[in-house]
């Protein structure tokens, strides 16, 4: 959505901070042992109290307060009072909602506990990345040559990106235009950001696949091969210079 108005930034403020908070509180409460759908509903109950409402459950109908994926799993993963966190896990919050007409959009990726399979480096990379990324956003820039550079940052990280997910435009809906803003240059993709324009920029980075695909349960996606994938992803407000980075409450960048 394009920002015309004041009251458009306050409100698309008030509910990136309430997505934000959430992501953070819920990086800080998780712990081996915990169930992912315990740790959705204690994601559930800040959303609600800060007056918020799930966007994938608002837009999909989707199973879970939030989206957690867990080491293969990629994106969309359903809470589950069956999946367990082990130490070490490679875990995913995607965290997005809606409060007083405006939407917001973020996520993080983050070991949990002490790193004994080495996933460090990749969740690194990955929010490094994104924080390239965003430092080259401004009106009139070329959306390919913002995934050209995270597929060529990822390349001299020794990382892969994920083709088929991808970034895009929020503020009114959970997704508008851009539709698309790819992890990797597409010279088809002729649009450009405009200033003033809401967007949620993503990295996915991988060790090796550059797909993700859907599971039996019709929403988790992840790798076929077994690969790992990091994701970091922030709501901005695109202007003339460094873009307003809306959900920086999310701490992702500690």
């Amino acid at each position: 959505m394009p920002i015309t108005s004041q009251e458009d930034l306050t409100g698309l403020q008030r509910i990136s901070e309430a997505v934000g908070t959430t992501l953070k509180q819920m990086r800080e409460y998780a712990r081996p042992g915990m169930t992912t759908k315990e740790l959705d509903e204690y994601g559930g109950s800040i959303m609600a109290a800060l007056g918020a409402k799930s966007a994938p459950r608002l837009t999909y109908g989707f199973p879970g307060w939030t989206c957690i994926s867990v080491n293969n799993e990629v994106a969309h993963g359903i809470p589950s009072g069956c999946r367990i966190l082990q130490p070490g896990d490679l875990v995913n919050i995607d965290v997005s909602a809606e409060l007083g007409g405006y939407w917001a959009d973020n996520g993080g990726s983050f070991v949990l506990g002490v790193d004994i399979h080495q996933h460090q480096p990749l969740v690194d990379a990955s929010r490094q990345i994104l924080r390239t990324a965003l430092s080259r956003i401004r009106g009139g820039v070329r959306i390919a040559d913002i995934g050209g550079l995270i597929e060529s940052e990822a390349r001299k990280a020794g990382f892969r990106v994920i083709r088929n997910l991808v970034g895009h435009g929020v503020g009114r809906s959970l997704h508008e235009e851009p539709t698309e803003i790819p992890c990797y240059y597409d010279r088809h993709n002729l649009k450009r950001f405009r200033k003033n324009s809401v967007v949620a920029v993503e990295t996915f980075i991988s060790t090796r696949a550059t797909l993700a695909h859907q599971l039996s349960d019709g929403w988790t996606l992840a790798t076929k091969d077994g690969s790992f994938v990091a994701q970091h992803e922030h709501t901005i407000v695109v202007t003339d210079s460094q873009p307003l980075i809306l959900t920086a409450a999310n701490g992702i960048w500690e």
